[in-house]
């Protein structure tokens, strides 16, 4: 018969080995929710971002000897920090709006206990879901989400690592500045954008630093987000014939728009597409022919053999049957390398121990599968280290096309369209 000593001894020892058990256990995976459209408007983006996600996922737990010899989370295994845990990358659907991508992230955090959160593609519900994460005190990194407002709430638990609306309205100003002095007609400018946060925040920024750069915003038309009809706002341009039209929109009302056009048969001098819909690899399979010439931004371009974009790229085509990374999916993944990252140097499932080692993030241009300088984040959350491309649609595919230390074909004008 045991005595109460003993019984107290032997509970303890079982009660410490069920502890020891249990940490074992937790560091078996590391659990990361993914908020994206995989249904509604814009799920064929989300589903590239997914298989590009998950790419990166395989690299990391099960390694590639290519990749190994720049990026360290390369040689597999799992993450070395965290004794060769695993990553579980656990996807939710927004189905495209602001309300479920609000409930599938309080889902995500309360039932499946993801440790960081990454997300949301449209900024309108990264908008709503980074909210649910700073209540609960879950680092949350947008890779994508590119609303001038998401980085000005004062969060502490939010991280972008994509550049954003001034840069890439810098970039058009240049390179539209450059194309005056060649001998184009810019005198008159016009935008198109949808009504939620990402068309009506991207809007504003391009039309102050065209404003303060010279340039003439002669038209700014919103619209509402997948619209069934676009004519009256073609028929707008029509009229007013401007001489470039920069389009926000994400992919229905994209390939709306180049339908109509081609229907009510008006088409620019030069026309460019803010990324979105337009960038959407369902759109160029289906719609390139009509919007040859269509000038574009990107972070992403493939690089020569051996670099980590190109390698990347030829994993991601071997899982898709083919396709190539796009804007979208190569940020998509270059964030989700970063958190990894950050939760490798954490050592640590804890969020505020991942929240600081985000803080404390600073990678080099070589170890990016996008175009950035690298990633390294200021007081805000902001990738202060973010840069974009300029490209342009030749023959359904885009080539980087500005600055020009970094295009790989010249500049085609005027827009060709169909």
């Amino acid at each position: 018969m045991l005595t109460t000593s003993r019984r107290t001894i032997l509970l303890g020892a079982t009660l410490v080995a069920l502890g020891f058990a249990t940490a074992a256990a937790a560091q078996e995976t590391v659990k990361i929710g993914a908020v994206y459209p995989l249904s509604g408007n814009s799920a064929s983006a989300g589903e590239y971002s997914r298989k590009a996600m998950e790419v990166g996922v395989d690299v990391i737990n099960n390694g590639n000897a290519e990749l190994a010899k720049i990026m360290p989370l390369a040689k597999g295994g799992g993450l070395p920090g965290l004794k060769g845990a695993k990553i579980q990358l656990i996807f939710a659907d927004n189905q495209g709006t602001p309300a479920a991508g609000q409930n599938q992230t309080l889902r995500l955090i309360s039932e499946e206990k993801v440790v960081a959160l990454i997300g949301a593609y449209q900024s309108g519900i990264t908008l709503t879901a980074s909210a649910i994460a700073e209540r609960y005190g879950i680092p949350f990194l947008t890779p994508e989400s590119v609303a001038a407002n998401l980085t000005e709430r004062g969060f502490k638990w939010f991280f972008r690592t994509t550049p954003v609306a001034v840069d890439f309205a810098r970039a058009y100003s240049k390179f539209l500045r450059e194309q005056k002095a060649a001998g184009r007609k810019v005198d008159s400018v016009a935008l198109v954008h949808e009504n939620t946060e990402y068309g009506n925040s991207v809007a504003s920024v391009i039309a102050e630093v065209f404003g303060k750069d010279g340039l003439s915003v002669t038209q700014n038309i919103a619209y509402s987000a997948n619209s069934t009809d676009v004519q009256p706002q073609v028929l707008q341009l029509k009229e007013k014939n401007p001489d470039v039209v920069i389009f926000i929109s994400y992919t229905s009302d994209a390939i709306l728009y180049t339908k109509t056009m081609k229907e009510l048969n008006w088409k620019p001098g030069i026309m460019i597409a803010d990324d979105a819909g337009f960038n959407d690899p369902s759109f160029v399979k289906t719609m390139a022919p009509m919007v040859e010439g269509l000038v574009s931004r990107s972070a992403f371009a493939s690089g020569k053999p051996g670099t980590v974009p190109y390698i990347f790229n030829e994993l991601y085509k071997k899982k898709t049957g083919g396709d190539d990374l796009d804007d979208v999916s190569a940020r998509g993944l270059e964030g989700f390398l970063v958190l990894a990252d950050a939760i490798n140097r954490a050592g640590s499932t804890d969020p505020a121990k991942i929240r600081d080692a985000l803080k404390a993030t600073d990678l080099k241009a070589d170890q990016m599968v996008t175009g950035y300088d690298g990633v390294k984040f200021d007081d805000k959350g902001q990738n202060i280290l973010g840069s974009s491309l300029v490209t342009q649609m030749r023959g359904g595919q885009y080539v980087a096309i500005w600055p020009k230390d970094r295009a790989t074909a010249d500049v085609i004008l005027p827009y060709k369209g169909w």
